[in-house]
């Protein structure tokens, strides 16, 4: 006796249509802004037509900022993972730097749009860097202070002004980003080929365990387990391409 599949109810086609509208928007708002980004082409890309795109979004605003609520969600869920698992402080604190890293590479989406508010910002034009800092920025940067601060407690981490450690970790990611078209001008290779991020990411997380942990060797040790649990993971891609699961868990929140 045969059985068929089930078919899928109206909430759940209507759920995977807005799915499909908002990785669209993430992949044409991520390439070309607010401002250059056409619905026309969300909505090819999104198999439907501008009619049911506006059914779903008002406007183009409404859907660049769900497209950065959503994106903003993966950053956010991620890194409180992170932050909360099973560990001691100092490892933690590692983890959290490492994700750091690695996002600033692989979600592009994320790192694009970013950059755009922040231009927006310094041009003193509308933005979301307010509720992307509400939603964000602001309970991530508690979350960390508190873990850096515990493991300075615990005497894990070298007792100095908290804010240093995360300056130290954040900012050492940050300036090899931005400064890595200098560097492959100024010395001949390319930072963000996947050889020379697999190296990088390896000695910043090294550098770390030797430098802010009160005992080296445990620090190393903790560096070593770290990078060994947390492979490089690969470029996130929006549209048609591949979209890591973590994205995917968002975009299809009803």
């Amino acid at each position: 006796m045969t059985t068929s599949a089930p078919t899928r109810t109206q909430a759940e086609r209507a759920d995977q249509t807005r799915a499909r509208i908002l990785a669209a928007a993430i992949r044409e708002f991520s390439e070309n802004g607010l401002a250059g980004a056409r619905t026309e082409q969300i909505a090819e890309e999104a198999g439907v037509n501008k009619a049911l795109l506006y059914y779903y979004f008002k406007g183009k605003e409404e859907l660049y900022v769900a497209a950065l609520e959503a994106v903003v969600e993966t950053v956010r869920a991620n890194s409180f993972a992170v932050l909360e698992a099973d560990a001691p402080a100092g490892e933690r604190f590692l983890r959290i730097i490492l994700n750091h890293f690695d996002r600033m590479y692989s979600n592009r989406a994320f790192q694009s749009l970013m950059q755009q508010e922040m231009i927006r910002l310094h041009r003193g034009e509308s933005n979301a860097m307010g509720p992307i800092s509400e939603k964000l920025m602001r309970p991530l940067w508690a979350r960390v202070k508190a873990v850096v601060k515990e493991g300075i407690a615990a005497g894990e981490l070298i007792p100095v002004e908290w804010t240093q450690l995360i300056y130290a970790g954040l900012g050492a990611n940050v300036f090899y980003f931005l400064s890595a078209p200098m560097t492959k001008w100024s010395q001949g290779f390319d930072p963000l080929e996947p050889a020379a991020l697999d190296i990088r990411r390896k000695v910043a997380i090294e550098f770390l365990g030797q430098a802010i942990f009160m005992d080296r060797g445990h620090g190393a040790r903790v560096a070593a387990r770290v990078l060994a649990t947390t492979p490089m993971p690969e470029i996130i891609a929006i549209g048609n391409k591949i979209i890591r699961p973590a994205i995917e868990t968002v975009l299809n929140r009803p």
